[in-house]
């Protein structure tokens, strides 16, 4: 009775590995659940991260972007003040520089003067300043300012046919128009001025010459000839 016994206790230890075979797998399926949340967490961290990075990054170039449209802004506002300033001092030397070329047309340009005028025009040109105007250049109302006005057969266009003040700028800035004398295509008012002369004055004078003959002779008349009474002159009745 003692072999029953033993057999039902080793069939009891025989089923035990079974139990324990069944309570290893549990704990091993339970296992993989937190790393795979582990792993999604890992992944949402990151794909946060890269969001973040992505926007810091586009607010850095958004704010370089802005700093380099100051600098641009500031550079061209600079430039503008310096431009202006140096055309209003080119501007008061403008009459100066009027009586050197004045000087200089009536020989009167010579000695320490000279010297002293070649002086500012050389500083006037390294500062950006250049005169422009020509005889025979096509009128321009942006660069010429017309104080005379003509009509001649020589010309196709209106043109500057005399430089009375030359034209100053600097670069694309017009400090003072030139000052010229322009013709137009068309017949001279000096040729109609000749036409006129060439009209026959000298009959009217013949006539005017007549008249004058007619009334000399009635004033003679009037004083050698008898009065209309008829009678005679008083020292013929003596």
């Amino acid at each position: 009775m003692s072999k029953p016994g033993g057999g039902a206790s080793g069939g009891s230890s025989g089923g035990a590995p079974q139990g324990g075979g069944q309570g290893n797998g549990s704990p091993g399926n339970g296992g993989n659940g937190p790393a795979a949340s582990a792993q999604d967490s890992g992944r949402a961290a990151e794909a946060d991260l890269a969001s973040r990075l992505a926007e810091r990054t586009a607010d850095l170039q958004r704010l370089q972007a802005e700093y380099a449209n100051y600098r641009k802004r500031v550079e061209r506002d600079r430039m503008a003040v310096r431009e202006q300033a140096l055309a209003n001092v080119l501007t008061e030397l403008l009459p100066v520089l009027d009586d050197i070329g004045r000087a200089r047309e009536h020989g009167e340009l010579s000695g320490g003067f000279k010297s002293v005028a070649e002086s500012l025009e050389g500083v006037a040109v390294k500062l950006g300043l250049t005169s422009y105007g020509e005889d025979g250049d096509p009128f321009d109302p942006n660069l010429h300012e017309a104080l005379m006005h003509s009509y001649s057969p020589d010309v196709t266009e209106t043109t500057c046919v005399r430089i009375l003040q030359p034209g100053y700028k600097v670069g694309d800035r017009i400090l003072r128009p030139a000052r010229v004398a322009v013709a137009e295509p068309g017949e001279s008012e000096e040729s109609g001025d000749q036409a006129e002369d060439h009209s026959p004055r000298g009959e009217k004078n013949d006539e005017g010459g007549g008249d004058n003959a007619k009334s000399d002779h009635h004033a003679g008349s009037g004083d050698g000839g008898q009065p209309d009474n008829g009678r005679p002159p008083a020292g013929g009745g003596d």
